[in-house]
């Protein structure tokens, strides 16, 4: 729901279109991303800043979570489901000034699907068995099976489309085909973007875009209400939120997000490679109270992998309903009557920060020491995500219809269940809606009832910004503050 405040003094409405004249927007994240490179790590706010903005797929999501054309203007599939051919867009070039091409297409998908791709969601073209340019404005896709998800995958920012001329200096200078090109990276501070006079689509409507990185939410409640920055993305700060709804100076945005935020697992670790274990820690945790003291009541409980806007969600929630001594029981049945000491290890984001004080309190009420160890986001990506260096830890996944991840046994909470990842197989080949339905359910349901993870909620996206700022998602259906389309009231 958006709130806008209509209590405005004349004086004020003048001054307002003096001040929103203009054609550059400050914006605030509260993470940096490590590089720029969206096709070979795994940090959302890479996405933030890239997607759309600076690099393009052959397909894309819109702000309703839609696939959408891209860099392909239209495709054609093969009766049989095993051919995709992509036509691409005429008069597209890169920023460098090279043109786009099919060649560029082979190029950033046989690297994004290499056996040594360091690409974060390499399965997304698991299936694919060839890419070939048919002509410089034609690629075939050739699938080893039928694959009802390939024109979604291919939106993820994973799957952006890249060029061999400029692979090199992509983490620090990115040059992709989108409508502004980057132009500034102060470390620690913020990113500048221009206006690309070259794109092929609609032109952005503003003309230089700069991301500020404000880790800290006094820090970032501060320079709001100094109107230093303009817009607040996924604002760390929930509490504030009343006092922006009461300033007739700001807009106060609150959406979705894809973002299932969890309380990840080691499964290989000791002893939570036992399902009684699992089950106890689901059960020693309050997610209201979470919601409640890390979100300030932000959030939708959820008890799977799987976002309540979907319409094959199922509430699962009754799975894991807050019981100590229930917790307490299965801890003894599991051999643990005296409970145990693991790792928490946490990553940089508030929910995570403000949520792990929360339930390290819950887990030591039913006997469980849960160590907290704040991380930098890219310690965190070393130890948790790539190195499986944890025992617990807290994230939200933001990637859409992610729930493929339980699939591989190598993702890092390390769950290796065979008929889950033949479920998903067949999820991947069936294209009848109903039978999909019918296995998405049941996907979340397996891992619920496994008790993989602990399920805390999903994610709010609350967005502040100055009232003249139009063109904002108000939803996050992917990693993305898509500014295509952003500018000032007149």
């Amino acid at each position: 729901m958006t709130f806008f405040k209509a209590t405005v003094t004349a004086g004020a409405v003048l001054l307002a279109t003096t001040a929103y004249a203009k054609t550059d927007l400050t914006l605030a994240m509260q993470l940096e991303p490590p590089h720029l490179d969206p096709t070979s790590a795994a940090a959302g706010a890479i996405d933030n800043v890239v997607y759309s903005n600076i690099f393009e797929g052959l397909t894309r999501f819109g702000p309703d979570g839609s696939v959408n054309p891209g860099l392909a203007e239209s495709w054609d599939i093969s009766e049989d489901g095993l051919t995709y051919t992509f036509h691409l867009r005429e008069g597209v070039k890169f920023h460098d000034g090279t043109d786009f091409e099919a060649s560029d297409v082979v190029f950033s998908l046989d690297r994004a699907r290499a056996e040594d791709s360091a690409n974060a969601q390499k399965a997304l073209f698991a299936g694919i068995s060839a890419v070939e340019a048919v002509d410089p404005k034609t690629v075939k896709i050739t699938l080893e099976a039928p694959n009802g998800s390939l024109l979604f995958n291919l939106a993820w920012g994973d799957a952006v489309i890249v060029a061999p001329e400029s692979i090199e200096g992509i983490k620090q200078n990115p040059v992709g085909t989108g409508a502004f090109k980057f132009d500034n990276w102060v470390q620690g501070d913020k990113i500048d973007l221009t206006r690309n006079e070259a794109y092929w689509g609609t032109p952005a409507k503003l003309d230089k875009a700069t991301f500020k990185f404000i880790s800290d939410p006094t820090a970032g409640f501060a320079a709001m209400m100094a109107e230093d920055i303009d817009v607040f993305i996924s604002y760390p700060a929930p509490e504030n939120i009343p006092q922006f709804e009461a300033d007739p100076r700001f807009q106060v945005i609150l959406g979705n997000t894809e973002g299932e935020t969890i309380l990840g697992t080691n499964n290989k670790q000791a002893p939570f490679d036992n399902v009684k274990v699992r089950k106890a820690l689901a059960h020693a945790i309050d997610r209201q109270a979470i919601i409640d003291g890390a979100m300030f009541g932000l959030g939708t409980p959820i008890g799977s992998h799987f976002a309540p806007h979907n319409p094959d969600y199922v509430d699962l929630t009754g799975n894991s309903q807050y019981d100590p001594e229930l917790a307490k029981q299965l801890l003894a049945e599991a051999g643990f009557a005296d409970g145990f000491k693991t790792t928490l290890k946490l990553p940089p984001p508030s929910y995570a920060r403000r949520g792990g004080e929360i339930i390290a309190a819950q887990l030591r009420a039913v006997g469980i020491e849960a160590e907290i160890s704040n991380l930098e986001w890219a310690q965190w990506l070393e130890q948790v995500f790539r190195g499986k260096d944890y025992g617990l830890t807290i994230v939200s996944h933001t990637e859409p219809f992610d729930i493929g991840i339980y699939a591989r046994p190598d993702y890092y909470f390390q769950y290796d269940n065979a008929d889950f990842q033949a479920l998903i197989e067949d999820l991947n080949v069936e294209a009848d809606p109903d039978k999909r339905s019918e296995m998405i359910k049941k996907a979340q349901n397996m891992i619920s009832e496994d008790y993989v993870n602990a399920y805390l909620f999903q994610l709010a996206i609350p967005t502040i910004a100055k009232a003249g700022v139009q063109g904002l998602w108000k939803d996050a259906p992917t990693q993305a503050v898509d500014l295509t389309a952003v500018g000032w009231a007149e």
